[in-house]
């Protein structure tokens, strides 16, 4: 008896091992799930506990609303649009609506418009990016929703390659991030070049700005527009350090520094001063490249944005202005700058759109929202607010299998998005990865355009600011035309 309990032990322990060498065969050679390929076995734990996740929460943890940055509702919709399966929520919405402040309620027609096919998602931008001042490579963008800026080096190769072959399937725009432009960017999406403060990749030696290489580079590559950064949401005010330890040969190469060193980004550009020379530094570069030249920032102090909208009356101009709001930021960032620097995304671009709406100059610039925009009631809300488009960046890097470990700073991210350890990265295949983007971009227009047929309009940037309201949860709620003082002519 004995003896027959312990042989059975002996093939029960037998069976169980196979299985396990079975599961992590198959786990290290399937190209799925990138937790899995990093994290053989115990990677299924993460996707038990994400099953058992709402019931967990509902009795233990937290409910379905309080997470951030994004909750599980909003990662929910993400996952399963990039997916491309069922996004929808059944037994109506657990929000408390009643008591909920800043809620979006969009006002819809009673005449709308037929629903939109189901793969229609056709939703090109409003105005023609460079026409007021007649830029030779003046284009209309073909989508309202883009993805923003994160470099190479902050993001690995593999993660750059997925964001890129995803915008080229779904006919948007990758921005490359200040880090420079490399091979992981050329894979078939069309490109806004970024020049931060440290000019990587249109640097000389010296570390100074140098237009022809610039010329040289979006001459030979599919650049279509140059995105000036002034400053960003993550770290406003600050510029930015890339730990040694990520500064790679690839790396050192792509942004013209030394390998193996602190790359920083100083925290204002030596090419201008002022917006008089910083109007002189965008007509130069639109005249070499014959691009559309714009700035992105954070929004801090008004008076630099009335004193801009005042020179473009002179003839000078930026093309299109990206507003990132303070909530924003894929990168790390001391807790006080995350925190307490720079306005959040409404205010900000309400400030901003109000500086160029009050003197008529609204139509010779793109406006371009960054900064959680990336559900469509936001995006929605940010076009009301003047937004012609808006670009998404930790919501890109959730549909590409970004769990929201917030480990981007640390090189441990396990999933392999902002991370170079080829043992965290293997497990991201980017032509997979590029089809989710494309989908969770895809779902994305087309629920902007399913809101605007709702609206009874065809456009999400048609849709009236009398036709959003917050709530203030005291149940009551004001239109965004009357909370941040709109004119009804403006737009």
């Amino acid at each position: 008896m004995i003896v027959w309990l312990v042989s059975g032990w002996v093939w029960f322990g037998a069976a169980v091992g196979l299985i396990l060498v079975v599961v992590v065969a198959y786990d290290l050679t399937q190209r799925r799930h990138a937790i899995l390929r990093n994290f053989p076995v115990i990677g299924h734990l993460r996707y038990l506990l994400e099953s058992v996740g709402p019931e967990l929460r509902q009795y233990i943890v937290t409910d379905n609303r309080q997470e951030r940055p994004f909750d599980r509702d909003q990662r929910r919709w993400i996952y399963t649009s990039a997916k491309g399966i069922n996004n929808d929520f059944g037994f109506g919405s657990d929000e408390d609506l009643d008591a909920a402040s800043g809620s979006i309620i969009i006002d819809q027609s009673m005449f709308p418009r037929p629903r939109p096919d189901p793969e229609e998602d056709a939703v090109p931008c409003i105005k023609v990016l460079g026409s007021a001042r007649h830029r030779p490579g003046m284009f209309r963008p073909a989508s309202v929703v883009n993805v923003s800026a994160m470099s190479f080096g902050a993001l690995s190769g593999v993660a750059v390659e997925a964001i890129n072959r995803g915008c080229a399937l779904a006919g948007c725009l990758h921005n490359t991030g200040e880090g420079g432009l490399t091979p992981h960017h050329l894979h078939g999406g069309e490109l806004v070049f970024q020049i931060g403060t440290g000019y990587f990749g249109c640097r000389d030696g010296n570390g100074r700005f140098d237009l022809a290489r610039l010329a040289d580079l979006c001459a030979e590559h599919p650049v279509r527009a140059i995105e000036i950064k002034l400053s960003q949401g993550a770290k406003p005010g600050l510029g930015g350090v890339l730990p040694a330890a990520k500064v790679t040969p690839e790396i050192a190469a792509a942004r013209g520094v030394e390998a193996g060193r602190d790359c920083r980004s100083p925290s204002r550009h030596s090419a201008f001063s002022d917006v008089d020379s910083l109007l002189d530094f965008v007509e130069t570069i639109a005249e070499c490249t014959g691009l559309p030249v714009g700035i992105k920032s954070a929004v801090g102090s008004v008076t630099f944005w009335d004193r801009l909208a005042e020179s473009m009356g002179t003839g000078r101009g930026v093309d299109f202005i990206t507003v990132d709001g303070g909530e924003g930021g894929s990168g790390d960032a001391p807790l006080a700058f995350s925190d307490h620097v720079s306005l959040p995304f409404k205010l900000a671009i309400s400030r901003v759109y109000r500086a160029f709406a009050g003197r008529g100059l609204t139509d010779d610039v793109v406006f371009i929202g960054s900064g959680r925009l990336g559900m469509p009631e936001t995006a929605l809300l940010a076009m009301a607010l003047g937004c012609d488009m808006i670009n998404v960046a930790r919501e890109a890097m959730l549909a590409i299998g970004c769990i929201q470990a917030q480990r981007c700073n640390t090189g441990r991210c396990p999933v392999g998005i902002t991370t170079h350890s080829a043992w965290r990265t293997h497990g991201l295949d980017p032509a997979l990865k590029s089809v989710r983007l494309a989908n969770y971009i895809s779902t994305l227009r087309h629920e902007l355009l399913e809101l605007s047929h709702a609206c009874g309009v065809t456009h999400p940037r048609l849709v009236g600011r009398d036709r959003i309201e917050i709530l203030d949860g005291h149940l009551g709620s004001r239109t965004v035309q009357e909370i941040f003082g709109y004119d009804p002519s403006w737009g």
